[in-house]
This record gives C-alpha cells, sequence and structure tokens, in this order.
C-alpha cells in the first residue's frame, strides 16, 4: 500500500478573520481573508507536520471549516496556490 506524497499542498478554512502577521505562527504558510474567513494555504512537508498545523488552529480556537490537499503544479504551471485558493477549485473555466 502506497500513501500520497510528500510534501504537499494544502487549503484550510477557518472561520475567523486572521491578518497576515499569523503567517510566521502558521510556519510561513500563506494566509489571505475574504472577510469573514481566512485561507491558509501552502506546501506541509508531511503529515506530522499537517496534524501539528491542526493543533495550533484547534489550541487558538478557531473552528474548521475545509481542509482540502491540492493537486500538484504541473510541468510548466507556476505554484497555482494562488488560484486554489478561491471559487470552486476548478482553474481557468
Amino acid at each position: 500500500m502506497t500513501g500520497p506524497a510528500w510534501p504537499a499542498r494544502y487549503e484550510i478554512r477557518v472561520d475567523s478573520v486572521l491578518d497576515a502577521q499569523w503567517s510566521d505562527w502558521f510556519g510561513g504558510l500563506e494566509l489571505r481573508s475574504d472577510g469573514t474567513q481566512t485561507i491558509i494555504f501552502g506546501l506541509i512537508p508531511d503529515q506530522a507536520a499537517l496534524y501539528g498545523l491542526l493543533a495550533k488552529m484547534r489550541d487558538l480556537g478557531l473552528c474548521l471549516l475545509l481542509v482540502r490537499r491540492l493537486d500538484p503544479p504541473g510541468p510548466g504551471d507556476q505554484d497555482r496556490s494562488s488560484q486554489d485558493h478561491g471559487g470552486d477549485g476548478r482553474s481557468g473555466e
């Protein structure tokens, strides 16, 4: 049995507004807010780091809305996290 490849890109949404100053606390991941939710996304090195990140969110009392593993960028693609963090996940449609 083979597991998913690591590192992996994730999108995590919480029902709180956090500003970009929290990025360091979340291991340098990118944070964006839409006014009611915060989207935390970026490359997570392994499953232990993902669980650690979720534990930090729990410790802050954040309401977790979504945890989504994103597709890796294809050959020649730039980091697609700026496209993947919004909308319905379909880029260019």
